[in-house]
């Protein structure tokens, strides 16, 4: 082995680890997120599709509620993320292992607007889907990033995620793409600063036990074997604790499907109790990225009104019954309520929207 080979193996933690760190999520995302994406927008510009509807069957229809619904959905829904979430795995963990925990409390830490953009911005290349975004945000808040900047970075990679808008301007209208856009916006830098101001009184987000750092967080001068040992050691710690829940949950809502959307067709109005309603399921059921797009475009063709399409469109993508229970230790019980209850609520005013622009 060469000197300089050497060197690096032993270097400070910081310099090789980031390095590790920057090609996985850009390798990882080229293959899983960004070159699939490019492809598919030719395909969305050409037919204005992106493919069916993962809520219906193979008829077309909702299936009724069995375990066979539940087990087909999860097939269809883990064949569409599992790439996605195992580097969500990948980066949630090595988050921890790979980068000084002070480098995230320095550009996320804070409990001001500053720190809410930054987790913004930094969520528009990842364009992951609330499931496999959720490791990463567990990870963050492990490293002691703000409730702001975090809940930023998990919603922006759904709302502000450039691949779904151009998908939505293709198949559903740019009218569509620009409401989700606006809307999105208000929801990412919203919501972090509502967590935020949840927090304040505080000289910096205070973590509870659980989400300490654990004790033994590398030293700059420990070697890459240990460090890489405590990486394997996280990730399998995080998909252990993760993945069951989440795959019994998938399983639950697959099977519900019947029951959480028991019409599509014309009867759905823009009645209070459908734009609610469609708010309050979309807001629980889990999709893969993208996917609300057909869902909404199938929804519409069958004579569903604008207003709980609307809502769907905003309150599918950013957050789920199995994505909040991935990221319940991550967050206070009080935080949690409000991020639900204000995604529920950005549903119904774009709904609102939706009516008086005669979407």
């Amino acid at each position: 082995m060469s000197h300089t080979h050497t060197s690096f193996l032993r270097a400070p933690h910081p310099a090789w680890g980031v390095v590790v760190f920057i090609l996985i999520a850009v390798i990882g995302l080229y293959f899983v997120k960004w070159s699939p994406y490019y492809d598919r927008s030719f395909v969305a510009a050409e037919t204005h599709s992106i493919g069916a509807s993962i809520l219906a069957g193979a008829d077309g229809a909702v299936p009724a509620a069995s375990w066979q619904a539940a087990l087909d959905y999860a097939i269809r829904y883990g064949k569409a993320i599992w790439q996605a979430m195992l580097l969500g795995l990948l980066l949630g963990s090595a988050l921890q292992a790979l980068l000084p925990s002070q480098w995230i409390r320095r550009c996320l830490g804070g409990l001001g607007m500053g720190s809410v953009v930054a987790g913004g911005l930094l969520a528009i290349p990842s364009m992951m889907c609330t499931c496999c975004s959720a490791p990463v945000v567990a990870g963050m808040r492990r490293c002691q990033a703000g409730p702001g900047s975090t809940v930023a970075w998990w919603l922006g990679n759904t709302m502000l995620n450039p691949a779904t808008l151009v998908f939505m301007g293709f198949v559903l209208g740019w009218h569509w793409a620009g409401l989700r856009l606006v809307l999105g916006l208000a929801m990412v830098l919203g919501l972090g600063w509502l967590l935020n101001r949840i927090n304040q009184g505080a000289d910096r987000p205070q973590m509870e036990d659980a989400l300490a750092v654990a004790p033994d967080e590398p030293e700059p001068s420990m070697r890459a074997g240990a460090i890489l040992q405590r990486w394997a050691r996280l990730f399998t710690g995080m998909a252990l604790r993760l993945l069951p829940e989440y795959l019994i949950l998938v399983l639950l809502l697959g099977a519900a499907r019947a029951w959480l959307f028991p019409v599509i067709d014309i009867s759905v109005d823009n009645s209070l109790l459908w734009i609610v309603g469609a708010a309050v399921v979309g807001m629980l059921f889990v999709i893969p990225t993208a996917g609300e797009v057909p869902m909404v475009q199938a929804m519409l063709s069958l004579g569903v009104a604008a207003g709980p399409a609307a809502a769907l469109l905003m309150t599918l993508p950013p957050i789920s019954l199995p994505s909040l229970a991935m990221v319940a230790k991550a967050f206070k019980p009080k935080e949690l309520a409000a991020l639900m209850a204000s995604v529920v609520g950005f549903g119904v005013l774009a709904a609102g929207i939706a009516i008086g622009l005669g979407f």
